[in-house]
This record gives C-alpha cells, structure tokens and sequence, in this order.
C-alpha cells in the first residue's frame, strides 16, 4: 500500500451512505466495447471529484483536512486481440470469456484552484496478468 505519511493527494468520489464507495455513475458514452476483440475504451474528461487529501482521510479513520474540489480526466485502453480464455466455475457461479492484450492509462489530475496538474508516466506502465475485456455470466444469469 505504501508509506501513507507521504500522502498529499487523494482523488476518489468518497463513500456512500449505502457503504457503496469509490465509485460513480459515469455517460453511457464513455466507454466502448468489443469483446469478440478484446478491444476497449474507457474516458472520462474533468470529472468533478474531491481531494481527500489522503486515504485514512477518505475512508474516515482520521480526521484530515476537507476535501478539495477537484478534477480528474483519464483514457483506460485496453488492445486486446491476445490470446482468448475461457472460464467455467460451477463453484462460484460464475463463467465468461475474455480476449487479452496490453493495456494503458492516461491520467491528469487537478484541484480546482491550483495551477498543479499530475499526469501519469506513459512510458512507467505494466500489465501484470495479461489484462482482458470480455463478457461473463454468474448469479441468476450463470448457466
């Protein structure tokens, strides 16, 4: 998880009152799809989202400092056109079938009243796995 006294930035959309968090609807057009290829596209630009300055912040085991206003933009790619697996666990319920292939993420973020934008380092990435895009099945659509 790494050293958390050198924490300065937080991006995530909080928690919920149902508990649900880090998570946040997005435009049904952001994201693109093939699963026959393995191909994918996931972009969002200047999402309104909160600095929590650090994780024991966000998740509220120690009081911190109020969220920033912020934003964040990122593309997750996803290549695909690697190796297919399938998967078939009657165990857990659950079956799919996934296509491989590299992915990457470009990722800036900004508080609002700042000049300081963070950008990720393309050239820093890896995929351990390989990463899959897919369709799956389980719970009462598991057959």
């Amino acid at each position: 998880m790494g050293d958390l006294t050198t924490q300065v930035h937080d991006f995530n959309p909080g928690i919920a009152s149902s508990g649900l968090f880090w998570t946040i609807p997005i435009e049904p057009g952001a994201i693109k799809v093939d699963p026959a290829t393995g191909e994918a596209r996931l972009r969002v630009h200047a999402l309104k989202i909160p600095d929590f300055h650090d994780l024991l912040n966000s998740i509220g085991l120690v009081p911190g400092p109020p969220p920033i206003p912020s934003r964040v933009s990122f593309e997750v790619r996803w290549a695909g056109h690697g190796a297919q697996t399938d998967i078939h666990d009657p165990t857990f319920g659950f079956s799919g079938h996934y296509v491989t292939g590299p992915a990457t993420i470009d990722f800036t973020a900004s508080n609002d009243n700042s000049d300081v934008v963070y950008h990720s380092d393309p050239t820093d990435q890896s995929n351990p796995g390989p990463p899959g895009v897919g369709s799956e099945q389980n719970g009462v659509f598991f057959h």
